[in-house]
């Protein structure tokens, strides 16, 4: 254990936690300026189509900044805190920044992406051996073999960053979700006194604000591209799994026996819209899984009538909701912990649509009173 460590479990450098954050923070800030003025120069800006909800050219690049920020924080902490879990984690995202650039200018192909999503998920299961051992005794299961649970590990992360990559459709709603998770993980590590899953937490949450200040941007508006999706899902799932192999090792651990339950809560909303999404294009549509479309979640709550940071806003709130509710009933049974996220999830997501569906009634007889008022102020005219 190093001297950082123990000053920080000793209760004496709490505050040392915030110099990861606001170096990522002030690095950000500094280079997404610049990489949308070389963006805009080079003409590598995303051109409006049929599909876009936006109507200006918009620089894809905003991975580049979010991926220095948190390389940089990563490399310097890696020396004070555990580096051989940190070390891995940057060699990942090195080659999912090289993908996500190459796909954000020249178009990757899906295998490709595929292919350097696994190598990089390999290596940091493989070199740190974090992964899922066992259900929890979800549906009955425990225990998993080795090689079973390293196939089920390296699933979980690539789910994770394609769910995660399939809500960047929306201003604001990828990086706040992303946002949101990192200090739902953030929160949750302090408390385990994981000091170096903590950095990875902050630094993610310090380079996210920058990106969102300019996301939302009239002026100055940049999109995370894939090279953003690709690093911010990756580290995403590395908080999910490291938070599911700590707890699962610890039998004294608070969330020894429902730590998949606090993950599927806190990234319910990106799971949920990927599930609903490869059912309407693979059931319903007749197509591929991945073809582009505007069936999802934030784009139907578009056609509510809601801005853009109202749709984000609402799915903030909703998240948060599930979460909370997970927590409150982490004392009951593993799988009915598990009926209560799902349904909680599925009532937040759904309420906004119910909601508008009731507003929808009361306007269509609200029209139909006035007509038969109007009708009868006729007749009685004659």
């Amino acid at each position: 254990m190093n001297f950082i460590t123990e000053i920080i479990e000793n209760g004496n450098g709490t505050m040392l936690l915030l110099l990861p954050f606001l170096l990522a923070l002030i690095t950000a800030f500094i280079a997404f300026p610049t990489i949308i003025f070389i963006a805009h120069a080079k003409q590598l800006v995303d051109v409006p189509d049929k599909r876009s909800v936006h109507s200006k050219t918009v620089p894809t690049l905003g991975g580049i900044g979010i991926f220095f920020a948190v390389a940089i924080v990563l490399t310097l902490c890696g020396a004070f805190l555990d580096a051989k879990l940190l070390m891995p984690v940057v060699g990942a995202l090195i080659i999912l920044f090289f993908l996500g650039v190459k796909d954000d200018i020249l178009i990757l192909s899906p295998k490709k992406k595929m292919l350097g999503q696994i190598i990089a998920a390999l290596m940091v299961i493989l070199i740190t051996d974090l992964r899922i051992t066992t259900f929890s005794g979800i549906l009955g299961i425990e225990s998993i073999p080795y090689f079973l649970s390293i196939g089920f590990t390296l699933f979980v992360f690539i789910l994770i960053i394609n769910a995660y990559n399939l809500i960047d459709g929306l201003d604001g709603l990828a990086g706040s979700v992303g946002l949101l998770v990192s200090l739902f993980y953030g929160f949750l590590f302090f408390n385990m006194n994981e000091m170096t899953l903590t950095v990875v937490s902050l630094a993610l949450v310090g380079a996210l604000i920058p990106f969102l200040y300019f996301n939302f941007s009239k002026v100055r508006k940049i999109f995370m591209g894939d090279t953003g999706s690709m690093v911010v899902g990756f580290l995403l799932a590395f908080q999910s799994i490291a938070f599911i192999n700590i707890n699962q090792l610890n039998p004294l651990a608070q969330f020894h026996l429902n730590a998949p339950i606090i993950v599927l809560a806190i990234l319910f909303f990106p799971l949920l819209d990927t599930l609903r999404i490869f059912y309407v294009r693979v059931v319903i549509l007749k197509k591929h899984p991945f073809s582009p479309d505007k069936n999802h979640i934030h784009h139907h709550m578009l056609q509510l009538g809601l801005k853009h940071w109202q749709v984000t806003l609402v799915i903030s709130i909703a998240s948060t909701s599930v979460l909370i509710c997970t927590l409150l009933a982490q004392n009951l049974s593993v799988n009915i912990q598990l009926l209560l996220v799902v349904m909680a999830g599925l009532f937040m997501f759904s309420l906004p649509f119910f909601i508008n569906y009731s507003v929808f009634n009361k306007r269509i007889k609200l029209n139909r009173l006035l007509k038969k008022i109007n009708k009868t102020n006729l007749s009685r005219a004659k």
